[in-house]
């Protein structure tokens, strides 16, 4: 008996080296797959139609202020203002009636001075990748421009690299590290699961109806 539980905290150990050191690299290669599709630079980007704004809170649960949801609304209006996109497809969690992330940031570019008439709204974007192929799918957009911090950002490229999509980032200001150490780890193991998603074929949690943007 104590031999097994010996061997089974080997295999333990050996498990976890191998799910850190494929950790380790999947964020190299997603860095790597997408150091020329991501900047801070509007400049840098191409025109394009559309730009996919990726959904977070306006306020943390403790009801502070979310800067990542400000930062990518400042960012998105950035890029409108630039010229660089005539529409938005604002994409987030709608899963409760209370809670819509959409709506938030629809009602924060319009603040802004974003024509209403130029966002549409995706309440199924429950994870990057539903995001990414549902402009695919249910929007029908093959290019586009995405929104978010870098670190999102250039896995939500590599997403688009994997299904066929012309993505490209731009980056919104970053919150500090230590007030974003719980995403930054998070996001370090969500790159493994990017792979895993593509293996098994994973597909967004809805589809649904085509949507013409005009």
């Amino acid at each position: 008996m104590k031999k097994f539980f010996k061997n089974l905290i080997i295999y333990f150990l050996l498990l976890l080296l191998v799910v850190v050191l494929f950790s380790f690299y999947a964020n190299y290669k997603i860095e790597k797959s997408t150091r020329d599709f991501v900047t801070y630079n509007v400049n840098e980007l191409p025109e394009t139609k559309v730009a996919l704004v990726l959904g977070t809170a306006p306020n943390l649960v403790n009801g502070y202020q979310n800067y990542y949801f400000t930062y990518r609304i400042i960012a998105a209006d950035e890029l409108y203002k630039s010229g660089k996109v005539t529409h938005f497809i604002l994409s987030g969690d709608h899963g409760r009636k209370e809670y819509n992330e959409p709506e938030a940031m629809k009602k924060a570019l319009i603040d802004l001075g974003v024509p209403e008439n130029v966002i549409y709204l995706d309440y199924a974007g429950f994870r990057t990748l539903d995001s990414m192929i549902r402009a695919k799918e249910i929007f029908g957009q093959t290019k586009f421009i995405v929104v978010s911090q870098k670190f999102h950002n250039q896995r939500a490229v590599f997403i688009g690299q994997q299904n066929e999509i012309d993505a490209y980032g731009y980056n919104a200001k970053d919150v500090n590290k230590q007030s974003g150490l719980k995403t930054n780890v998070r996001e370090f193991f969500a790159r493994t699961k990017v792979f895993i998603d593509n293996w098994f074929g994973v597909q967004p949690k809805f589809l649904g109806k085509k949507i013409d943007i005009n």
